[in-house]
C-alpha cells in the first residue's frame, strides 16, 4: 500500500471562504477567518482544506469568474494574509488546496479586455473563442449551444467602431468567457499560475470543470443544444470531455512531480470531472494524469441499498483499477445539503438520520473523502431565502429557483441564539451576506461541540477511528450477504460497515456492540436509517 502518499486516503474539508468566518465585520468570510477556524478543523480531524476561489473577481459567480489568478481579492484579504494562513496550516499539519478555474475567466480579466479592444483576427482574440455570427449581418450566434446556467452560450460584442461585431463563447455566463486552450499561450499562462502558487507552498489544486477546456475544433451545432442547461451538468459532447484535455493533465501532473522531486512533498491534483460513466471518469486518473477526480455518483444516488452498492462497485472496479483511489463526496457548494436531499430538514428527521448514516458509510469506503463545510453540523438547506437576496447567476439568468445554490451557501453558525451566530462580530458589523434563519441556533458549532450526540461528534469520532484503524483508508472492500435493504462490507480482515436503508430494524451482521454507529444501535440489531462499524474476526476470509 502507498500510504505514504497522503492524498490517497485523505479527508479534505471544503471551505467556502465567503461563508466560513468573517474577521472584518463586513458580512463576508475571508482568509483571516479561515485562519482563525483552523484549530476547529484540526480538532475535527481533517487532513486538509480546499479553499473556494479568493482571487480578484467582480463576483458575478462568487469568484469562479477570475480577473487575476495571481492575487487575493481585497474582499478576502491579501497575499500577506494568505501566507499567514499557509504558515498556520503547516504548523497544524493541515494541507491546503486551492480552487483553480482553467475553463473560463472573468470578462474583466486583462486579456479579455485586450481581446475586445484588439478586434477580429487578432492574437488577443485567439486566446478565447471569438467567431463571426451566422445569418444576415452575423446577427445569429455561431452555433446553437446553450450555457449551463441558462440562455445562449454566445454573446455579441460591440466593436471599436461602434458596430455589432463578433460573438464570444461562454458555457456558464456572459461574464465568464471560455479560454481557447488550442492557443498555446493559454497553456503557458496557466503553467505560470500553477508555479506561482506552488512556490507559495500550496499542497495542490482542486480543478474546476476539469472535463472542459477544449471544445470541438469546428464548433458545430449540437443535436441537443439545451442539454447542459436542462441537466445543469456538462453533457454536451462537443463542449466537454474532448480528448485533448488529457494532455493538459499530463503536463500539470509533470509540474507537480517536478516540485515533489525537489522536496519530497506530494502535490495533489483533484479534478471536478463530470462524465457519463465511471469508466470514462477513470481515464482522468490514469497514472500520468490527475491524482484524483471527484466521484459524484454517490452524491447523486437515491437512498437505496442496491443503488449505493452499484455505484460503489463500479467505482472500485473502474477507478481504483487505474491505481488511483476513489474520491468520495456527499455534498459541495453546488448541491442541496445532504440532510435536505435525504428527507425533511429538521433534526431527528429521516433526512438527518440518513445523512448521518451516509457519512459513516462514506468514511468507511476505500479512498479519499471530501466534506463540505456545515455537513459536520447537520445543516439543512435554507429553502426560503427571499428572491431579493438570491445571488446565484442561475436564478438571475433563468428566473427559476430550482437548483439555485444559495441555500447551501448561507454563512455558518458558530455561536449564540441569533444571527449572525458568531459568523461576524464587532460594533457596527454588517449582516451576513446571505441571511441566516433563526433555526440555525440549533446547529451552531458551540452547541454541536457540547452535545456528544451531534453530527459534529459523529464526524469527529469517525475521523478518529479512520485515522487509528489500519483497516480503513486506502485499500479494498468485500461485500457481505445481507437482507434486502441492507448494505454491508468488510474492510481489511475484520472491520464491518453496515447500513440499513429501510425503516424497520434488521439483525446486525455482527452480534456485539458497534465501535461507532450513526444512531442508537443495540447489540445484534441494526435500526432503520442507521449505519454502524464493528470489528469481528468471524468475517476474516
Amino acid at each position: 500500500m502507498n500510504r505514504h502518499h497522503w492524498w490517497r486516503d485523505a479527508v479534505i474539508y471544503q471551505v467556502y471562504v465567503r461563508s466560513f468566518l468573517d474577521s472584518t465585520g463586513d458580512g463576508v468570510g475571508d482568509l483571516a477567518g479561515v485562519r482563525a477556524g483552523l484549530p476547529y478543523l484540526r480538532k475535527l480531524g481533517v487532513d486538509g482544506i480546499w479553499l473556494s476561489p479568493f482571487y480578484p473577481s467582480p463576483q458575478h459567480d462568487h469568484g469562479y469568474d477570475v480577473a487575476d489568478y495571481r492575487d487575493v481579492d481585497p474582499l478576502f484579504g491579501d497575499l500577506a494574509e494568505f501566507d499567514l494562513l499557509m504558515t498556520a496550516a503547516r504548523r497544524l499539519g493541515i494541507k491546503v488546496l486551492l480552487d483553480i478555474v482553467p475553463n473560463h475567466c472573468s470578462s474583466e480579466h486583462p486579456w479579455f479586455r485586450e481581446a475586445l479592444a484588439a478586434g477580429p483576427g487578432s492574437a488577443a482574440r485567439a486566446r478565447f473563442h471569438f467567431a463571426d455570427g451566422r445569418g444576415p449581418d452575423g446577427a445569429e450566434p455561431p452555433n446553437n449551444w446553450h450555457a449551463m446556467f441558462g440562455g445562449p452560450a454566445w454573446s455579441r460584442v460591440t466593436e471599436a467602431d461602434g458596430r455589432p461585431g463578433q460573438w464570444y463563447l461562454h458555457m456558464f455566463t456572459p461574464q465568464q468567457p471560455d479560454w481557447n486552450w488550442r492557443t498555446p499561450e493559454v497553456a503557458d499562462e496557466f503553467d505560470g499560475i500553477l508555479r506561482f502558487w506552488l512556490d507559495r507552498g500550496v499542497d495542490g489544486f482542486r480543478i474546476d470543470v476539469a472535463a472542459g477546456l477544449y471544445k470541438h475544433p469546428e464548433l458545430p451545432d449540437s443535436d441537443d443544444p439545451e442539454a447542459d442547461a436542462r441537466t445543469r451538468d456538462s453533457v454536451n459532447p462537443l463542449a466537454w470531455n474532448q480528448p485533448e484535455v488529457h494532455d493538459v493533465w499530463r503536463h500539470w501532473r509533470s509540474v507537480c512531480e517536478e516540485y515533489t522531486a525537489r522536496d519530497g512533498r506530494d502535490r495533489l491534483l483533484v479534478g471536478e470531472v463530470s462524465v457519463p460513466t465511471a469508466r470514462e471518469h477513470a481515464r482522468y486518473v490514469r497514472p500520468d494524469e490527475l491524482h484524483q477526480a471527484f466521484f459524484f455518483d454517490l452524491l447523486g444516488a437515491p437512498w437505496n441499498a442496491d443503488a449505493f452498492r452499484k455505484v460503489v462497485s463500479e467505482a472500485m472496479q473502474d477507478i481504483a483499477g487505474t491505481g488511483s483511489t476513489v474520491t468520495w463526496v456527499l455534498n459541495n457548494h453546488d448541491q442541496i445539503r445532504t440532510v435536505t436531499r435525504y428527507g425533511e430538514p429538521a433534526e431527528g428527521s429521516v433526512g438527518a438520520a440518513r445523512a448521518r448514516a451516509a457519512a459513516l458509510l462514506m468514511l468507511a469506503l476505500p479512498g479519499a473523502a471530501y466534506i463540505y463545510q456545515g455537513e459536520e453540523l447537520g445543516l439543512p438547506e435554507v429553502l426560503d431565502l427571499p428572491d431579493d437576496v438570491l445571488t446565484d447567476p442561475i436564478f438571475h439568468r433563468t428566473g427559476r429557483r430550482d437548483r439555485v445554490r444559495d441555500g447551501c451557501r448561507v454563512p455558518l453558525p458558530w455561536s449564540g441564539q441569533a444571527s449572525p451566530f458568531g459568523f461576524t462580530s464587532g460594533a457596527g458589523a454588517a449582516a451576513p451576506w446571505l441571511p441566516q434563519p433563526e433555526y440555525f441556533a440549533e446547529y451552531a458549532t458551540d452547541r454541536a461541540l457540547a452535545d456528544t450526540r451531534s453530527f459534529w461528534h459523529l464526524y469527529r469520532e469517525g475521523l478518529q477511528l479512520r485515522s487509528a484503524l489500519d483497516q480503513l483508508g486506502e485499500g479494498t472492500l468485500r461485500w457481505l450477504d445481507t437482507p434486502p435493504g441492507v448494505l454491508a462490507f468488510v474492510r481489511g480482515d475484520d472491520l464491518v460497515c453496515a447500513v440499513n436503508f429501510g425503516t424497520a430494524p434488521t439483525p446486525a451482521p455482527v452480534p456485539g456492540t458497534p465501535l461507532l454507529s450513526s444512531g442508537p444501535c443495540p447489540p445484534g440489531v441494526l435500526p432503520g436509517s442507521t449505519a454502524a462499524w464493528w470489528t469481528d474476526d468471524r468475517h476474516t476470509p
